[in-house]
């Protein structure tokens, strides 16, 4: 099975932390250079020292700070740093924090703006600016790493629902449109895996129940078969796989990496 990604070069969003750094990681250590990209900068320094211990002495690595609030502001970043650096992407990992759970009653319109933005349209832009150089390399992985509620919306996560079903669906239509080029577009669903939301998650269930975190905990655990939460380079090796040239005929799909707690196919 051929995974190496010598010679990649691979753009990780949310990677100072989580998910997105454990990807970074094992995208590194497949030979893949990585842009880690994030609003921590002093995390993202850090992220490239660490990286540079598990990578070979020919592998490049660099970041990029930015706010991904604003799509504007992430589309002049990111066109400055590939100037900057003169790279052509190869794997567009998409990863950013998911919006506050509540229900979708209470949710105010500014809400499904923000996050529409934060994830859609930054994808969006993501991938017009990075798919010429795809089609010229004949190889491109864009993978969205996103929710198992687009399979099966899940409670007090009313916005998320949301914008994650649209950002499947565009997924899935920009699958179409470039499988002809050598581009791939499969979207990861996380379960419930062991990050900084997660803990953000069970604290705000605690604070409105008045249950404590370890009730909180164990009624989440009631609901996956295998009884504990995923851990970030569970996600990451299903991101490197899709990412690799063995997955070269996988596209415009959903994986779910859950521990088995989606309950549909």
């Amino acid at each position: 099975m051929n995974l190496d990604l010598t010679g990649k070069n691979a753009f990780v969003g949310g990677s100072s932390k989580g998910i997105g750094r454990a990807v970074a990681i094992e995208l590194a250590k497949l030979g893949a250079n990585i842009t880690l990209v994030g609003r921590d900068e002093p995390a993202l320094v850090q992220g490239q020292i660490d990286l540079s211990f598990i990578s070979k002495a020919e592998q490049r690595h660099d970041s990029l700070a930015v706010d991904f609030s604003n799509h504007e502001k992430v589309k002049s970043a990111v066109v400055k740093h590939m100037k900057k650096t003169n790279k052509t992407y190869h794997i567009l990992v998409n990863n950013t924090g998911g919006p506050a759970s509540g229900k979708i009653f209470d949710a105010d319109e500014k809400d499904f703006v923000a996050a529409f933005e934060a994830h859609l349209l930054n994808n969006h832009l993501l991938v017009k600016l990075m798919a010429d150089g795809m089609k010229q390399a004949g190889y491109g992985r864009v993978i969205n790493i996103i929710s198992t509620s687009v399979k099966q919306p899940l409670p007090n996560l009313g916005v998320s629902n949301t914008i994650r079903a649209a950002v499947a669906n565009w997924s899935k239509t920009m699958a179409n449109e470039l499988g002809a080029f050598g581009i791939t577009v499969n979207n990861v669903l996380p379960g419930a895996t062991d990050t900084e939301r997660l803990q953000a998650i069970i604290k705000n269930k605690s604070d409105k129940t008045g249950w404590g975190a370890d009730m909180v905990k164990e009624e989440m655990l009631k609901e996956i078969p295998m009884n504990r939460f995923g851990k970030p380079e569970e996600i990451a090796a299903a991101v490197a796989f899709l990412a690799s040239p063995a997955a070269a005929y996988i596209n415009g799909i959903n994986v779910p990496v859950d521990g088995g707690r989606t309950s549909s196919l």
